[in-house]
């Protein structure tokens, strides 16, 4: 059984009235969300394939995922930002024969929130999956294909377990997702972690948290929820901690945030250093999707900006000699249709643990950069302080055997080449002289359709210089 389950049944018994999920005009109770989950569980139960989910943020997301734990089922989340291809292909490759979407049917399952989900049979056939898989998330490749990681359900507890252990009990409160809840990051650090804690979880829709549209949030929606509900923790990528950032110091809303955790990508200190400003508490961590999520966090008693903070107490975290960040033990089980996982996972980031042992990340290993001077360059350290200006949305830095090095930018709405200039030009002042950008070039938003982004909003390298070939003119130089 789960340990999250377990948390939820014993609450149930403990305190049944006591409210754990809720959304914008409704609520359940423990007893409540416990029937609901075991109700859907019957109608899951006599079958051990996979199913896939595919539904929008909410209390019918909660209550099929739950139910699905409970079934013994594993589930297999798609992401809304998905293509319709990389969705066919991870229901394919994971052999789900079942898909859970919206409903409209009288015939349809009824779920809290006034709902109804569908039950689609897909035809497509099982296949032999890794033992214990309780969870496939896919994470799109360097091709835009998907590549499934077998998880069970005790990795994925053991990070919430841990995340509960290292910020407490008392700090659970009001916690209101605003990345997809088909994300690992939030399922298990977000829905499952809160539960652990004892916390409530308030399951709104994408569209209510500003994030209808994925890759161009409305971050005075967000900002907005957040006051009116009394959210107290949420949990970012670095590209909306800037959004909100700046609709907080545009709106100056009241709020309740204690705890704002952000991961995905690396965090420049002058970010940090605005949020604070701006009256946001915010956290830097790490993971990634082979360790079920969270490797290492910062929490808001014992923080140190410039690192991740330090690795949770259920892993081991090492370094390699060149540096690789290695973490053991065992943290999945291993990728669809492919081996058992390693032990020990080489995760392909470049990293330092301070004399505290906090861990800091440097970068990937596979995307440094070498100039024609002979410097290594880690471009996400360059491109967290060019993210750190607020005129700056989306940047991906270049110069691989180059004299200099260059920059794709994405500019704020509303920004102006002008604007945009003089950011490059702050960053720079943060940066060495080897490290600072010569040339930039204004594009399009990264397109995650296109496969130029992952699902936490990092460039795809390979993909964007392929399509922004030639390289930037001279004649842009900041």
């Amino acid at each position: 059984m789960s340990a999250v389950i377990d948390a939820l049944m014993q609450r149930a018994r403990a305190t049944p009235d006591e409210i754990v999920l809720s959304w914008t005009d409704g609520a359940l109770t423990a007893a409540g969300l416990a029937a609901a989950v075991s109700g859907l569980a019957a109608r899951f139960a006599g079958d051990v394939s996979p199913v896939g989910v595919a539904l929008d943020n909410g209390p019918a997301w909660v209550v099929t995922d739950l139910a699905l734990i409970l079934a013994g089922r594993p589930s297999v989340p798609i992401p809304p930002f998905f293509t319709a291809s990389q969705r066919d292909h991870a229901l394919a490759d994971a052999g789900a024969g079942l898909l859970v979407g919206a409903g409209d049917s009288d015939d349809d399952p009824c779920v809290p929130g006034g709902g109804r989900i569908r039950l689609n049979s897909t035809g497509i056939a099982a296949r032999p999956l890794h033992p214990g898989t309780a969870k496939i998330t896919y994470t799109s490749g360097s091709t835009g294909a998907p590549k499934g990681v077998c998880l069970s359900q005790a990795q994925m507890d053991a990070v919430a377990g841990s995340l509960v252990s290292v910020l407490g009990r008392d700090r659970a409160g009001l916690h209101m997702p605003v990345l997809p809840l088909a994300v690992l990051l939030e399922n298990v650090a977000g829905l499952y972690a809160t539960l652990l804690a004892g916390g409530r979880y308030h399951a709104v829709g994408l569209a209510e948290a500003g994030m209808g549209e994925a890759f161009r949030p409305d971050f005075a929606r967000l900002l907005t929820a957040v006051a009116a509900t009394g959210v107290t923790t949420l949990i970012l990528v670095p590209e909306l901690l800037r959004g909100l950032i700046a609709a907080q110091a545009a709106l100056k809303l009241d709020h309740r945030l204690e705890m704002i955790a952000v991961g995905g990508a690396r965090v420049a200190p002058a970010l940090l250093a605005a949020a604070a400003a701006a009256g946001l508490p915010v956290v830097e961590g790490y993971g990634l999707s082979e360790c079920a999520s969270v490797v290492a966090l910062n929490t808001p008693d014992d923080a140190r900006p410039g690192t991740v903070g330090r690795p949770l107490p259920h892993l081991t975290v090492t370094l390699a000699d060149d540096g690789e960040i290695l973490v053991s033990p065992r943290p999945f089980l291993g990728y669809v249709g492919g081996q058992g996982g390693p032990d020990v996972v080489a995760t392909g980031d470049i990293g330092v643990f301070d004399s505290e042992g906090r861990l800091k990340v440097e970068g990937r290993k596979s995307n440094t950069l070498i100039t024609a001077f002979g410097r290594n360059v880690a471009p996400e350290w360059v491109e967290s302080e060019l993210l750190a200006e607020p005129q700056i949305l989306q940047a991906m830095v270049m110069g691989e055997a180059a004299a200099t090095l260059s920059a794709l930018l994405v500019p704020m709405p509303g920004a102006d080449p002008s604007q945009v200039q003089a950011a490059v030009a702050r960053a720079n002042s943060r940066l060495p002289d080897y490290a600072r950008i010569a040339d930039w070039r204004l594009v399009a938003p990264f397109d995650p359709a296109a496969g130029q982004v992952t699902a936490n909003g990092r460039p795809r390298r390979e993909v964007l210089r392929r399509t922004y070939a030639p390289p930037p003119s001279p004649s842009q130089a900041a």
